[in-house]
Parts: structure tokens; C-alpha cells; sequence
């Protein structure tokens, strides 16, 4: 029976990540059933399947809050502002616009969800594109590239970097000291190529600015008070887990999406209802079935197994096993999304480090909150590397960029895996030759 359940649990994830990676139905739909599938076959009770959401609560909490808080200033139109002024700076050259792109959206994209910022940002690239006279797909690719790497800025930039960062209880401020350089370089090595892969963009003077939208901020004085509480949110990231009492990411941004909430319904700039009908309900229940996948797997034994077999591959090597983390992730996350990526990964790097004897056993422990030894944490910061930039690869890489392929066939332009390819695999690869050079330096050679 024990060999039954793992047989299935392995069938139904990999038949998962399948129609994830073809897009033959819904990903939401597609890991939901899967979840559903491993309760309704008794590989695990219902109960234990909410067990396992429960170990991930803080990821859920961080992304519930963001998309709240992110949701609720929508009416200020602060964001469609922002990316006319930055057509407008450009000031009738291409290659000022695409640096605009860059510096608009890599700081929106270290602290909100990249998919959130380019579902609010990318619909505006396509009119703004045809009034200056360049075609908008590459400004679309540019942007959904720049928001990918951007993740790698803070610990709450991405999921990736989230879910590997609390599994090893790397707080907020830790990150910013070992980890931002490398979300840094990854969005230099993309201002490097500009003009390079987007030469003709980079070269093209634009014509008159003159007819472009010039959408005006509404609800100045809800938008000040607004500021005040991202602020907040953004000190308290910071400085929360080196508090006495301690507040971590998830809990600051739940307290900001409270307040983001009583500022709304207080202001009467739009209605709790309405801001919690347009949460990505979907993203989150997507979330939550992947870690009851997850689950699955670990329960049934596989994850088990498979960490000896990168016990075999990998010994006690850090420095090897750091790059072919690195590369080996950054390659499968170009066509699988990374968050069940990372999820599965976590867990299987924790026991093969019990395995090869880097660590205790405690570290498998729910709500383990320890320290883990500083010779093995290269492997987990290359994990987060790996992940987050690989998915600029492809087309389906990352949820960011099906986003930005629906807004471009939204307004008549498809982009294809091919075009994407263009921009994606010669960025990413230096990303990764980069990332691996950063990696060495900063944690492998010089400690």
C-alpha cells in the first residue's frame, strides 16, 4: 500500500507540473484537482492536507496582504501616472525609455508581487508605444524581465526568495546585507543588454510627446496617508525581526493591508467588498494546493529518496553543489514555475543535509527556528538565484510572463515562446554566469 500511495502521489504531482507547463488547463484548476486528487484517493487525510497549508501560512499571509494593500490605492491611479511620466522624461529618446522601464518597475517589483506590478503597469506600455512610434512586445518582455529579477532586491520580492528565505529563517534585514547585491547585478546585467538586444528601441528618436494620455492622480490627500502607511510597512519589513518582540514580513503586511482597508472605506474611495472580490483569489489557492502536493510527496516517502540520491551527486561539496544548484535550477524553473519548484526543494535539500551529516535532524521539525550551519546556507541562497532568474528564459517561466503575453494579445500582438526566447535566454544566462560568479565570491571564497 505504501508503495501504491508514493507511485500515485509522484504520478499526480508530475501530472501537475505537466498541465502547468502546457497550459492545457487553468494552473489554478490543475494543482487544485491534484491536491483534491491525494485527499479523495486517501494518500492523506483532509485534515493533514490542511496541516501542510498551515506550515506555509506565512507565504500566504505575505502575498494576502501585499495584494490587498497593492489593490486598495488603485483608485488613486498612482501607478498609470508613474509610467506616463516616465514616457515623458524619456524626452524623445528610446533608449531613456527603456532605462525609464527599468527604473519605474524594478523598485515597485522588490517589494510587490512582480505579476501584481506588470497586470497594473504592462496595459499602459501598448498605447503609450503606439503614440511614440515603437512596438510595444519588447517594451512588454523588458518589463516582465526587469520585474522577475527585481524579486531577488528583498526577501519579499518574489515567492521564491520568500519561501527559501523562511524555511532557513533569513529575516528581512540579513537579506538586504547578503543577497540584494546579487538582485542588483541581475538588473545590471539587463541594463547592460539593452542596447543590445533591443538596438533598435535603444536607437530610435521618438516623435512628439504631445498626444499622449496624461492621466492626473485622483484622491491626492487618501494617496499622502497611503504613502504613510507603506512606509510603515516597508520600515517595519526591516526592522520588524530585530525587535524584542518580534514582527515578521507577514504579519507587517496584513497590518498594512488592514489599514490600506480602513483608509478605503473611510475615504469612500472604493469598498472593502469590492478590494477583497479583486484579491488573486486564484494565485492564492494555487499557493495552497502546491504545498498540499508538497505534502504528499514528503509524507509517501519520495522526497526522502530523492535527497539520498543528491547525497550521492553532491557529498559534503558546498562549493560544487552551490553551482549546480544554481544552473540546474535556473534551467528547470525556465519551465516550471518556480514556486513548486522552491517548495519541493526545501524540503529535500533540509534531509539531504541530515543525510550527509551538515546538520542535525531538528531542522526537520515543523516551525524549526534555529540557525542553519553558515557553511550550508550557499546552497539555499543558490536555490534562490536559480529560481527566481531562471523563469526570465521562457514564455512560461514565470506567472509574470504569461501576464504580460495576455495584456499583448489583449491588444492584438502575440507574443510567441520564440520571441520571448530572443530577449530571455541570452539575459538569463549571463544572469546565472553572473549570479555564479557573485555566489563564489561572496560566500564560497571570501566568508
Amino acid at each position: 500500500m505504501e508503495h501504491w500511495h508514493a507511485f500515485a502521489a509522484g504520478t499526480i504531482f508530475l501530472g501537475v507540473i505537466l498541465l502547468i507547463m502546457t497550459e492545457w488547463i487553468n494552473i489554478t484548476i490543475a494543482a487544485f484537482l491534484g491536491a483534491i486528487l491525494l485527499v479523495f484517493l486517501n494518500i492523506m487525510t483532509l485534515g493533514e492536507a490542511i496541516s501542510y497549508i498551515g506550515r506555509s501560512h506565512g507565504t500566504l499571509a505575505l502575498f494576502f496582504g501585499v495584494m490587498v494593500l497593492v489593490r486598495a490605492f488603485e483608485p488613486t491611479k498612482v501607478f498609470e501616472y508613474l509610467a506616463t511620466q516616465m514616457v515623458i522624461l524619456a524626452r524623445g529618446q528610446g533608449k531613456r525609455l527603456l532605462l525609464g522601464i527599468v527604473a519605474l518597475t524594478t523598485p515597485i517589483c522588490a517589494v510587490l508581487p512582480n505579476a501584481t506590478t506588470v497586470m497594473l503597469l504592462a496595459p499602459l506600455l501598448p498605447p503609450m508605444a503606439a503614440e511614440v512610434g515603437v512596438d510595444f512586445v519588447p517594451l512588454i518582455i523588458l518589463m516582465v524581465i526587469v520585474s522577475n529579477s527585481a524579486g531577488l532586491l528583498t526577501l519579499v520580492g518574489d515567492p521564491a526568495t520568500y519561501i527559501v528565505g523562511d524555511a532557513i529563517n533569513l529575516s528581512f534585514a540579513d537579506y538586504l546585507l547578503r543577497l540584494s547585491l546579487g538582485g542588483v547585478l541581475a538588473i545590471a546585467v539587463i541594463v547592460f543588454c539593452l542596447p543590445i538586444l533591443f538596438r533598435r528601441i535603444w536607437r530610435k528618436e521618438l516623435n512628439s510627446l504631445d498626444h499622449l494620455p496624461h492621466p492626473k492622480i485622483n484622491h491626492p490627500r487618501t494617496l499622502a496617508v497611503g504613502c504613510v502607511i507603506i512606509v510603515f510597512v516597508l520600515t517595519f519589513f526591516v526592522i520588524g525581526d530585530g525587535m524584542v518582540v518580534k514582527v515578521a514580513p507577514p504579519a507587517v503586511a496584513l497590518m498594512g493591508a488592514a489599514l490600506a482597508l480602513l483608509l478605503s472605506h473611510q475615504s469612500k474611495i472604493d469598498t472593502v467588498t469590492h478590494i477583497l472580490r479583486d484579491v488573486d483569489w486564484a494565485t492564492l489557492i494555487f499557493f495552497m494546493s502546491i504545498f498540499v502536493l508538497i505534502g504528499g510527496l514528503e509524507k509517501t516517502g519520495i522526497i526522502g529518496q530523492l535527497s539520498h540520491i543528491l547525497a550521492i551527486v553532491i557529498g559534503q561539496n558546498i562549493f560544487f553543489g552551490s553551482l549546480l544548484l544554481l544552473f540546474t535550477i535556473g534551467i528547470v524553473s525556465s519551465v516550471i514555475p518556480n514556486i513548486p519548484l522552491v517548495v519541493a526543494m526545501v524540503p529535500l535539500l533540509k534531509k539531504y543535509l541530515v543525510d550527509v551529516g551538515l546538520a542535525g535532524a531538528e531542522i526537520l521539525h515543523v516551525g524549526y527556528g534555529g540557525d542553519l550551519p553558515a557553511q550550508v546556507l550557499p546552497l539555499f541562497y543558490a536555490m534562490m538565484l536559480g529560481a527566481t532568474l531562471g523563469g526570465n528564459a521562457t514564455l512560461v517561466g514565470a506567472s509574470a510572463n504569461i501576464v504580460g503575453a495576455g495584456i499583448a494579445e489583449l491588444h492584438g500582438r502575440r507574443i510567441s515562446f520564440k520571441t520571448f526566447l530572443r530577449y530571455g535566454i541570452p539575459i538569463t544566462a549571463l544572469q546565472l554566469g553572473v549570479s555564479a560568479l557573485f555566489l563564489t565570491v561572496r560566500f564560497l571564497i571570501w566568508q
